[in-house]
């Protein structure tokens, strides 16, 4: 499964590093963006540590890094894009192959809030709005619970 976004700095770094606490070794989980040109978002590390997940090692990729290391989008049996940029490059790269893509309208969270708690609240709010679509889309979590955060 692929997780994309515009630049896998903020919400398909979430949603890989929730896949993976989640549902463990149920799936071969990935996360990329359209482009790669920042690192990922503290704001992000931040609020998806407080449910256990850790994402201060995160390394951001590209479409076009991953094709440039080999990874073919062929492995994947799913995509799943977090934006309307992310979407149409997943359909433009696959469009000769059958994958399934799936498109979760997820709100960008960088630049709102004009105060830390402000900011740490629309965070939170998008690591929230990604973990009920995963839990819609796959049912409960098959590892242990995280511990419980801010909300």
């Amino acid at each position: 499964m692929l997780f994309c976004c515009d630049h896998n700095s903020v919400r398909s770094p979430m949603a890989e590093g929730m896949m993976k606490k989640f549902y463990g070794q149920r799936a071969y989980v990935q996360s990329a963006g359209v482009r790669s040109d920042r690192e990922v978002d503290g704001f992000t590390v931040s609020v998806t540590g407080e449910i256990g997940v850790e994402l201060d090692q995160h390394r951001v990729r590209s479409f076009d890094e991953m094709e440039e290391w080999g990874d073919d989008l062929a492995q994947f049996d799913l995509i799943v894009a977090l934006t309307p940029a992310s979407q149409r490059r997943a359909l433009e790269l696959t469009r000769h192959a059958h994958i399934d893509i799936e498109y979760w309208p997820i709100m960008d969270p960088a630049g709102l809030g004009e105060t830390r708690e402000a900011r740490l609240a629309a965070y939170r709010e998008t690591r929230d709005q990604i973990r009920a679509r995963m839990l819609a889309r796959f049912g409960p979590p098959t590892q242990p619970s995280p511990r419980k955060g801010p909300r």
